[in-house]
């Protein structure tokens, strides 16, 4: 099959929970809700729930372990909360734990980028703000939030996508929340030209994903 250059789906994972905090030992670690409850609550004075990496976590495995993804039509991109924004090569494996997947990530927020192991392949990187520069011409870019227009994933992908996605110049993009609440707003993001829902009712981050990215493979055909 002819692939067209670039992606056909970009994916900004937005306000995702990527701290780093120094252990009593000296060591960095990644601040989560489990194990810096008391940090969270006497020393920053923070809603502990607030720190929740591992949404990130769940979601970044839906993404790069798709068919999708596998067929090389996706991008990655997450930004935290702190405004850090963070560009995830394809060939990446996601680290199936968290424990390793928070060590991953502190090493990226101090080194800015992550080389594989056996080649000079930068696997994930710290890249400058706006995400809106790092996106092609003509890009169209759809919001996620339960307050959005409500779709099937099939009539979701048959409403916004091109039928063959070879044919299509430029490639959609589509921005959702990695918190643990709260969601997407177009006041953040003002080249969303719409907010969308992909089910009636209130799911996960992971979830939502798994529907969106099965809707758009149903329709061009990725198994």
């Amino acid at each position: 099959r002819k692939k067209k250059s670039g992606p056909h789906i970009i994916v900004l994972l937005d306000q995702a929970s990527l701290e780093t905090v120094k252990n009593r030992r000296g060591i960095y670690e990644l601040l989560n809700c489990d194990d810096h409850r008391d940090l969270c609550k006497k020393k920053l004075r923070k809603d502990p729930n607030d720190y929740r990496p591992d949404i990130l976590h769940q979601e970044l495995l839906a993404l790069m372990d798709s068919p999708i993804n596998k067929a090389g039509m996706l991008q990655v991109y997450v930004r935290t909360v702190k405004g850090v924004l963070i560009e995830i090569n394809p060939a990446t494996r996601i680290p199936r734990t968290f424990k390793r997947f928070a060590g991953l990530m502190v090493q990226l927020l101090h080194k800015m980028k992550i080389k594989s192991s056996t080649e000079s392949v930068t696997l994930l990187k710290v890249i400058k703000n706006p995400f809106s520069q790092h996106l092609p011409a003509g890009t169209r870019c759809f919001g996620f939030s339960c307050q959005g227009t409500l779709y099937s994933p099939i009539a979701l992908a048959k409403a916004i996508l091109p039928i063959n996605p070879e044919t299509s110049p430029s490639p959609t993009c589509f921005v959702i929340g990695a918190m643990s609440n709260g969601h997407v707003t177009i006041d953040e993001h003002p080249y969303i030209e719409q907010m969308l829902s992909i089910s009636e009712y209130p799911l996960s981050g992971a979830s939502a994903i798994s529907r969106i990215m099965g809707g758009i493979e149903h329709l061009w055909g990725v198994v």
